[in-house]
């Protein structure tokens, strides 16, 4: 707690006077965010930092394993933040973030494991799907936990069920059907610092220069 006491004390000193100006901007004009991003809970990912963005650029949802519930007419935390994202805010890109060694899909991977943990054990039951997928592809049977060499598998695979997950809400797939929103599935590598991406449709990631090169080919044009 004393590393936090003394990092508030240092935004007070120095941090808020050099950008007073971006805050007093921020609290007059309210919030105008391009982006919502979904990344997992754990503390070793920063998304600001990861995307060199600063406040007011990320609208910022967090849970264990970065879980996109399906709709349904039963109002949830990030059902209720995506239908106020996407409809008031006008977010036109939404990014899906996993990360390598994430604890939430290890659970996953071992779900009887979690029955001392019965509400972390119904949560990560939205990452079924991604696990079943792992176990088919493998042939491991329904009884047999998965080992946990599949686990950046698994993390990929979530990111993708999840990036689904997404499409099921109204508001989404009324944006998507339009062409005025875009989705990206990110997978972190806390390690290397890298980046494995994919689009909506996409079954399969690609490196974060590949996914990007238009874009960061018009960021080095000094004639752009």
């Amino acid at each position: 707690m004393e590393n936090i006491i003394k990092g508030v004390l240092d935004f007070k000193l120095n941090v808020y006077p050099k950008r007073k100006d971006l805050f007093g901007e921020l609290a007059d004009q309210g919030q105008k965010p391009d982006v919502l991003f979904f990344t997992c809970s754990d503390s070793r990912i920063d998304p600001n930092l990861l995307t060199g963005s600063h406040p007011g650029d990320l609208f910022i949802c967090r849970n264990a394993g970065n879980v996109i519930p399906p709709h349904s007419n039963e109002t949830g935390g990030m059902t209720a933040s995506i239908e106020y994202a996407v409809a008031v805010l006008g977010v036109r890109h939404i990014i899906v973030c996993g990360h390598t060694d994430c604890g939430a899909i290890k659970g996953a991977l071992d779900i009887e494991g979690l029955n001392g943990l019965p509400h972390v054990k119904e949560w990560l039951g939205h990452c079924r799907s991604a696990m079943e997928i792992v176990r088919e592809r493998h042939g491991i049977p329904w009884n047999q936990g998965v080992d946990s060499c599949h686990l950046n598998e698994a993390i990929e695979e979530n990111v993708l069920q999840q990036v689904q997950h997404l499409r099921t809400h109204p508001v989404v797939a009324a944006k998507l059907a339009t062409g005025k929103i875009e989705i990206h599935g990110w997978v972190y590598d806390i390690k290397s610092g890298s980046i494995r991406c994919c689009r909506h449709n996409d079954n399969e990631f690609s490196d974060f220069h590949e996914l990007y090169a238009d874009t960061i080919s018009a960021l080095s044009d000094p004639n752009s």
